[in-house]
């Protein structure tokens, strides 16, 4: 039986085992995939686990998309572009880091029928699935970027990464169309951001990158008329999809069925 985890810290939310074990059973796979509570030190024994075939696969999430790296072979090129991976496996001996999120966050944004190319956009954090979602508004031709986050070196590292990036403080909010939460704020009942959103005026897209739990401060302050709101649900499932694709080839159907089991 072939053995995949996630691994991160915090661990709890991920809905990754429910998913991925769901269509494991469903193509007749003979795996099981879990979730593990990491920390730095454990992730060379991760990676020479796979090596040694004690597990086939992994899921990478906050707060090591960066540091697996260095215990890695070889970036496949998404993850060597941004530096970030979110997926491991062996690929011809070699222990391969893969970045899915660009995908994840791509088909979820086209999903939506949303078009950012003249779309100036806020991201909120610096970490984790930042430099993908940077990276795929990118290439979507979004017209501006702006990075906030609460520690200001990290969003001047990810400005370093990618050109016409502009940082602004914590709290700040330049006119924008498209407002990104990519922190890890409202993963907890009683998370509060400290900003007044209430200023950004209407007609914008709120885009939180948690997904569970499914409503957060975050999505409450964009609630109001003419906002569009979107959970994280879509990108974790087509960033899912891919890992999934990676590891077995298959790629599995993404419908009704699947939303209705993961929300249950």
């Amino acid at each position: 039986m072939k053995k995949y985890l996630v691994v991160g810290n915090p661990i709890e939310h991920s809905l990754s085992p429910k998913i991925q074990n769901y269509w494991l059973n469903l193509n007749n796979i003979d795996a099981i995939y879990g979730k593990l509570l990491a920390y730095d030190d454990d992730l060379k024994e991760l990676c020479n686990s796979i090596k040694n075939g004690q597990l086939d696969g992994l899921n990478i999430t906050v707060p090591f998309k960066k540091k697996i790296i260095p215990h890695l072979d070889v970036l496949n090129g998404h993850a060597l572009r941004t530096q970030s991976v979110n997926t491991v496996c062996l690929n011809n001996g070699n222990l391969t880091g893969y970045n899915t999120d660009i995908d994840g966050f791509e088909l979820s944004i086209k999903k939506l029928d949303y078009d950012v190319s003249d779309k100036k956009i806020v991201i909120l954090g610096a970490g984790g699935v930042v430099p993908s979602i940077i990276y795929a508004l990118k290439r979507m031709n979004a017209q501006q970027i702006y990075l906030s986050n609460r520690t200001k070196d990290k969003a001047q590292m990810l400005k370093n990464l990618f050109e016409g990036i502009e940082v602004i403080d914590w709290g700040a909010l330049p006119d924008f169309d498209m407002i990104i939460n990519a922190t890890s704020l409202g993963l907890k009942e009683n998370d509060k951001f400290g900003i007044d959103f209430s200023i950004s005026g209407n007609n914008k897209l709120f885009f939180d990158v948690i997904y569970n739990p499914f409503n957060t401060d975050f999505s409450e302050a964009g609630n109001k008329s003419g906002n569009i709101i979107q959970n994280g649900l879509s990108m974790f499932l087509f960033q899912a999809q891919k890992a999934f694709s990676i590891w077995h080839n298959i790629e599995p159907e993404i419908n009704k069925e699947v939303i209705k089991y993961l929300e249950s």
